[in-house]
């Protein structure tokens, strides 16, 4: 079958690989229908993803059919539309015990530490398949359920609810997954950005303030927009050493920052920052058994996948997909593969 690995820092090839063969019970293969280029799948194609191993078969966004299933499989069949979470843990260390499968200490996740889903046929776990309704998820938004997944579990991290007034840090994908995500919650969303055309995108598609942070004063803005208060809940897509700095003196007293951050630049913050105004600041990563909760709101039209979507390759035609990534950013929100 063909895949798309990356053998090393921006050398990527369609290659020929076996075909995976169940060899577990609850295995199942999938023949890939559908895939979403996310930033790290570009973090590792150029080598700045701390994280990946080479070479890899990429890919943690990504939809299918069912192919074949192994003896004890009963939650999917042959057939089936399914969206694929990348999370893998081991069950039995303490985050696992307590709930929080994905901070697992061995985590492995689908597409980084291990071989993911921009190939033909791909082999996942039966727990880690999620069945569609083909009526109401087509194939393509199905692979954007993950993405989805990111929003729901840092909007779970910060506690978004009714009446909320939430800046969301950044406009790109998962900026709008979690801004729709806020809004199916009742929230009023803020959004900043640098590039006027991502600010369009996020206005259309729910937020209800945009702010170019190069042209206006967030603070003023956001004064304006919380009627003084400040953020109830800020969540930072841009995820910079100052992105943090600033949230902490955004944020309103007794709100709640989630950070989505992988970088290990140190930001400069004072103890008394947290303090002072009696601030929770949490952490948020991949998502913790959040499908079910995506595909209901999929379902329902509480969020829009499609208009995430902006553009279209054929999976053999990756290299020219990072290569229009890279030079028309502010015009792409999301490309998904075709198989």
């Amino acid at each position: 079958m063909k895949a798309v690995v990356i053998n090393k820092p921006f050398e990527v090839e369609i290659k020929e690989v076996p075909k995976p063969v169940i060899e577990d019970e609850h295995d199942v293969i999938i023949k890939v229908v559908s895939g979403g280029i996310c930033g790290s799948d570009v973090g590792i194609f150029n080598g700045t993803n701390s994280l990946a191993t080479y070479p890899r078969i990429i890919g943690h966004e990504f939809a299918g059919i069912i192919e074949e299933v192994g003896a004890s499989v009963t939650n999917v069949k042959v057939g089936d539309l399914v969206a694929v979470d990348n999370v893998n843990s081991c069950g039995h260390c303490y985050a696992c015990r307590t709930g929080h499968h994905n901070v697992c200490e061995t985590v492995e996740v689908t597409g980084v530490h291990r071989d993911g889903g921009f190939a033909e046929y791909v082999k996942i776990t039966e727990k880690n398949a999620y069945k569609l309704d083909e009526s109401k998820i087509d194939r393509e938004s199905a692979a954007l359920v993950e993405p989805y997944s990111i929003g729901v579990e840092a909007n779970e991290r910060g506690r978004t609810t009714t009446g909320d007034k939430v800046l969301v840090m950044g406009s790109g994908p998962i900026g709008i997954a979690v801004m729709q995500v806020a809004k199916s919650r009742g929230a009023f969303v803020i959004m900043t950005d640098i590039v006027d055309k991502r600010l369009d995108r996020a206005k259309d598609m729910g937020a209800d303030r945009v702010v170019n942070v190069k042209n206006e004063s967030l603070s003023e803005a956001l004064q304006e927009f919380t009627n003084g208060d400040g953020a109830h809940v800020i969540i930072d897509s841009v995820c910079s050493p100052q992105s943090l700095e600033e949230a902490l003196e955004l944020v309103a007293p007794s709100g709640r920052i989630v950070t989505l951050g992988t970088g290990n630049k140190p930001s400069s913050v004072p103890q008394v920052a947290f303090t002072k105004k009696g601030i929770d600041v949490l952490g948020s990563r991949l998502n913790n058994n959040r499908f079910p909760h995506v595909i209901e709101l999929f379902e329902k039209g509480a969020v829009q996948p499609e208009k995430m979507k902006t553009h279209t390759f054929h999976f053999t035609k990756i290299a020219e997909a990072f290569e229009f990534l890279k030079n028309n950013q502010a015009e792409v929100c999301k490309i998904v593969l075709k198989f």
